[in-house]
């Protein structure tokens, strides 16, 4: 039996609540090590002072944009090379993948240089104030030095996703995640070279992680990476970019979101601004739960769909945002009891902890709806319907969240700074649950699709 064969056998027979924690699994812990070295800068960083933390979550912002572009690129090859695997066509898997990643690696090339020039006004721009900035710029001045491998792995981390070798990816980037601990232990505490330090240490660390996936892709993946299978026909690229366009307008919008953020918390101050970097981090670590199952639902709907067993694709659905629930409840409930006590293990000020322990709270709460935005969204752009992946990427960060900010900010203050991102995710988990009901009675395949 052929690789191919056996992938085939595997995506579609395979009992479908084992495949999707077997694909789930391996992301979430992925997504997890990523979230935990970025929680260990803040919480290094933390030690300095609260311009010093301030700074890595106007960086986070930074961070977001980049990592829009990467997810664009990565789910939307990954998409597309999961459908050509499943219709036996390996040369377009190898074009799908190649276009992307060097694309990835272009983008990533352009964003350092225009980044570096334009430093000043971008770290303001993101919601710096004029004691943040001295550090800010150096950590960011590292984030945009590794922008180009962090592009690439996005590629390689998701095509080995969508290719059932998720565990594999999680090698890659749990090494890297475990090495930039280690190295904000070193070049913060050991050797006191602050900001900086952390910003040596994220970079150096996503390197290694880069190596690693291509490494691990170049030995196990089905789709190969070539200069030579670089489509020279845009419409290849264009594909991609629509496809992957729903996790650009995700990544974006939390990107733009969170600089508003900023901007609207900076009149309270510093440790205002360094409550909610913490609160951020630590929600983003809840949320990657979600998010881990879901892409590990990915690859599943996207191959049984495009093989045509949509009783699968239905009933992955359902396990998916079962386990989502299971999964974001076991660690949200926690982060809701002891709030006050993690918020000290960041920053132990009294004034961040006045802000931060209540949005803490309130952010755990908005995240248990994350179990029915996240599989849907993912269904319906692994799917290939971009439009409606689109409308429900845009609700959480965007759509409903920027009007949310402003007018509970109007009216309530730092309260409404606390509260603006539960109510939003609220609200998105509601508006999904018509488009889950929609897909599960009303879908009859993808004879509408290319």
């Amino acid at each position: 039996m052929t690789e191919a064969q056996i992938y085939y056998n595997k995506m579609t027979k395979t009992p479908l609540t084992r495949l999707i924690v077997s694909l789930g699994i391996p992301t979430t812990i992925s997504m997890l090590i990523t979230n935990i070295y970025n929680m260990a800068d803040t919480y290094f960083v933390g030690t300095l002072g609260e311009s010093q933390q301030a700074a890595t979550g106007i960086l986070f912002a930074l961070q977001a944009i980049i990592q829009a572009i990467a997810f664009m690129l990565g789910q939307g090859g990954g998409t597309m090379v999961s459908k050509a695997l499943a219709d036996s066509d390996k040369n377009a898997a190898d074009r799908y993948v190649s276009t992307a990643f060097f694309t990835s690696i272009a983008v990533g090339s352009l964003f350092l240089i225009v980044g570096l020039l334009s430093l000043n006004p971008l770290l303001y721009l993101l919601g710096s104030t004029k004691t943040i900035l001295p550090h800010a710029r150096q950590y960011g001045a590292c984030v945009l030095l590794s922008c180009p491998v962090v592009m690439g792995s996005f590629v390689l981390n998701n095509s080995l996703r969508y290719e059932g070798k998720a565990f594999y990816a999680m090698i890659g980037l749990v090494s890297g995640g475990l090495i930039n601990i280690l190295g904000d232990y070193l070049l913060v505490m050991v050797f006191p070279l602050g900001v900086l330090g952390a910003g040596i240490a994220t970079a150096v660390s996503q390197l290694i992680s880069f190596i690693l996936l291509l490494v691990f892709f170049n030995k196990k993946a089905q789709s190969k990476i070539s200069l030579s299978a670089i489509s020279r026909d845009i419409r290849v690229l264009l594909v991609i970019m629509k496809v992957g366009f729903p996790s650009l307008i995700r990544q974006s919008l939390a990107s733009i979101s969170h600089g508003m953020l900023n901007n609207l918390t900076r009149p309270f101050g510093d440790a205002a601004i360094a409550a909610m970097s913490v609160v951020n981090r630590i929600s983003a670590f809840v949320m990657c739960v979600g998010l881990g199952i879901g892409q590990g639902y990915q690859p599943v709907a996207s191959f049984n769909y495009q093989a045509g067993e949509y009783k699968r694709v239905k009933l992955g659905l359902l396990v998916t945002m079962g386990i989502g629930m299971v999964c974001i409840s076991f660690i949200s409930v926690p982060c809701v009891i002891f709030s006050k006590e993690i918020i000290r293990i960041f920053q132990d000020s009294a004034q961040v902890a006045k802000i931060g322990v209540p949005a803490l709270k309130y952010a755990c709460i908005g995240t248990m709806f994350l179990s029915l935005s996240v599989p849907i969204n993912m269904l319906y752009q692994s799917t290939r319907r971009a439009g409606i992946a689109s409308f429900l990427s845009v609700l959480r960060s965007g759509l409903l969240f920027i009007p949310v900010l402003l007018l509970t900010t109007s009216f309530f203050g730092i309260l409404g700074i606390e509260i603006s991102q539960p109510i939003a995710d609220i609200l998105t988990g509601l508006i999904s649950i018509p488009f889950i009901l929609h897909f599960l009675i009303k879908d009859k395949g993808p004879k509408h699709l290319s």
